[in-house]
């Protein structure tokens, strides 16, 4: 049996893998798996529709990475970055029960639709993340707080092989590595530049503010950020 040959299928597989994953973490400290979790088997059917419509084909794409799956998004829908109401409405996947819109999908969708729509931006583009897998922290009442991998130098220490490898992973699905988008311009910009002076992943990382931080301390100012997403995307000034 020949192995996967499309985008597509090296994704999906790459999630496969990830399903089967476990980490060690210091105390206090969990991984939230979208592909292991209870929501596995409607994970699995939304990823493989919305991977199927875009990424059919072996193309080269730029990758736009992120540090890691929020716990009510990404790790939820087992789409980076995308709107669960959106991901329901593109894949055809009933969705309901446990959508959530987040202020950063909101921002990349109008990025998205600037760059020309989502045929067009996929086609060029694949978000993922450094840490492919969510991290929370727990707290004494029980509650879970999303978490950066780079926030704690423990967590960092114990993750870094599998960072590392994630990375390796990822630019095996035939990345276009001239340019790498990193979202996030201090802690996940910063091990990201540290480990591409090592391991030359990529010619270039150009950081880009978190949608999160766009749209909750600087909301005056989403047009201004966009053009700043666009140019960078396009190439603009290379």
């Amino acid at each position: 049996m020949s192995g996967p040959t499309t985008v597509a299928d090296q994704i999906l597989q790459f999630n496969e893998e990830l399903a089967k994953t476990t980490l060690e973490l210091p105390p206090g400290f969990a991984v939230i798996n979208p592909f292991s979790g209870p929501q596995k088997e409607r994970v699995q059917e939304v990823t493989t529709a919305f991977y199927r419509k875009y990424y059919d084909d072996d193309r080269p794409r730029r990758l736009v990475l992120g540090s890691s799956p929020a716990r009510r998004g990404t790790a939820v829908t087992g789409v980076p970055f995308e709107d669960a109401t959106l991901l329901e409405s593109e894949t055809g996947v009933d969705i309901d029960g446990y959508a959530v819109s987040r202020p950063s999908a909101g921002f990349l969708h109008d990025v998205i639709r600037r760059y020309g729509g989502r045929e067009k931006f996929y086609a060029d583009l694949l978000m993922s993340f450094v840490c492919p897998l969510g991290l929370v922290k727990k707290n004494a009442q029980g509650g879970e707080t999303n978490y950066n991998y780079y926030e704690n130098k423990k967590l960092l220490n114990l993750l870094k092989s599998f960072l590392v490898k994630a990375l390796e992973r990822q630019l095996a699905f035939g990345i276009d590595a001239s340019v790498c988008y990193c979202i996030g311009i201090s802690g996940n910009f910063s091990f990201l530049s540290e480990v591409n002076e090592g391991q030359r992943f990529f010619k270039k990382i150009v950081p880009l503010e978190h949608p999160r931080f766009i749209t909750q301390y600087n909301g005056g100012k989403t047009e201004e950020f966009a053009e700043k997403y666009l140019s960078a995307l396009r190439g603009e000034g290379d």
